[in-house]
């Protein structure tokens, strides 16, 4: 068995890069050739046990495990992490922000995860900014409102009451019909400016609202609202990346299992992305028939990058030159629907500088009809390495060079 097993090892490894080609050949203008992903085998404290590939010289690491539905991170001005709970689907006020400290490399593992916040309605992300009179700040995105914390180093707990910055419609069609977006997402720019992603009510619709399917800026004591960006259906991912901000943005569910893509944009100042009048497909944008404009669809701009449709494009980090061999990458997590015949999503990619695709990262938490895991909020911890959250488990990994 032993003979046979080298044997086998070289098959499965030449049967991976000969995988890894077909699929580079089959990527879009621009890309680059994927790397051969290799198998490795995750066993969970609840007893399921599967396996994820992903790179020979990068290895994933359960971290942490037995939480609810755990979405985005966000590092501190004392360099701690804090990480945000939803704790279901449902739109509820059980949720959380723990605080993750105490992080030890090479054990990978937290010295303690504690509660900062509870009984939080749907919590779906959050930011730190320091402001210019040197006061820290914990902001956090709720589907109602946006409020924010005094925030000191060391904090177990807030050190004052919040204060609403602004208010959020909290109404609209359920999950089961397509959702009315209860997330928000809070993210700060190079130019002391904030911006707050705010889904549509409703999978595709004329709303009532100005601020649905938008991404709103403020000033960080929440003055100077104004719309920056509109026509983004459920842009969830967002961060600031060379002075631009970068968003993920999910496409509508009514045109069919190959159409429209889930997108990925550098947002201009002032730009309307189209929803719902507009869709794009394959890297073109095209007109909805079912929400026809006098203006058509000629002035949308085309998507950054662009992954396939339903996959769910979600949590987002840039990894910089000089960062081995995600250098120059962003990477992104794709949640999958929740509709697993769909058969695409539920993993990690990478994408290139120019918007190209770079291939995938981590696949496997979708094997056949069985959903492992559904990627959510991307944090990078070093050169290499990075966390990534599972919002169906509430499992936290750790990606880093092999050891």
């Amino acid at each position: 068995m032993r003979t046979h097993g080298r044997t086998a090892l070289s098959i499965l490894r030449r049967g991976a890069a000969l995988a890894s080609l077909a699929m580079a050949l089959a990527l879009p203008a621009g890309a680059t050739e994927s790397v051969a992903l290799l198998p490795q085998t995750i066993k969970l404290e609840d007893g399921r046990s599967f396996k994820l590939t992903l790179p020979a010289n990068l290895e994933v690491v359960p971290v942490a495990q037995g939480y609810k539905r755990i979405r985005f991170f966000a590092r501190s001005p004392d360099g701690r992490i804090f990480l945000t709970d939803m704790r279901d689907l449902s739109d509820n006020r059980k949720g959380r922000v723990l605080i993750l400290d105490g992080w030890d490399e090479k054990k990978a593992k937290f010295a303690r995860i504690t509660p900062y916040l509870t009984d939080q309605r749907n919590p779906n992300n959050l930011a730190f900014h320091t402001d210019k009179q040197g006061q820290q700040w914990l902001y956090l995105a709720l589907t109602d409102k946006l409020v924010r914390y005094r925030y000191r180093a060391g904090d177990l707990a807030p050190s004052s009451a919040p204060e609403t910055l602004a208010t959020y419609p909290d109404y609209g069609l359920s999950y089961k019909y397509g959702g009315w977006h209860l997330t928000r997402t809070v993210a700060f720019a190079n130019n002391g400016k904030m911006y707050v992603s705010v889904g549509s009510s409703c999978n595709a619709c004329i709303e009532k609202e100005p601020v649905r399917a938008t991404v709103m800026e403020y000033n960080p004591d929440g003055s100077g609202a104004r719309v920056y960006a509109r026509g983004l259906r459920n842009a969830v991912g967002l961060i600031a990346h060379d002075d631009r901000l970068i968003a993920t943005n999910q496409g509508a569910d009514h045109l069919g299992l190959d159409k429209p893509d889930e997108t990925f944009f550098k947002l201009t100042d002032g730009a309307d992305y189209g929803w719902p009048h507009c869709y794009h497909s394959r890297g073109k944008v095209y007109a909805d028939p079912k929400f026809p404009r006098p203006a058509g669809c000629a002035k949308v701009p085309r998507a950054f990058g662009w992954f396939p449709a339903h996959a769910s494009a979600l949590g987002v980090d840039w990894f910089p030159a000089g960062d081995g061999s995600l250098a120059n990458q962003y990477v992104v997590a794709l949640h999958g629907s929740t509709n697993a015949k769909i058969g695409h999503g539920y993993k990690l990619v990478r994408v290139n500088a120019d918007g190209s695709n770079g291939g995938d990262l981590i696949t496997g938490f979708l094997d056949g009809a069985k959903v492992n895991g559904r990627p959510c909020g991307v944090l990078r911890m070093g050169r290499d390495a990075f966390l990534f959250t599972d919002d169906k488990y509430g499992v936290i990994y750790y990606v880093r060079p092999k050891r």
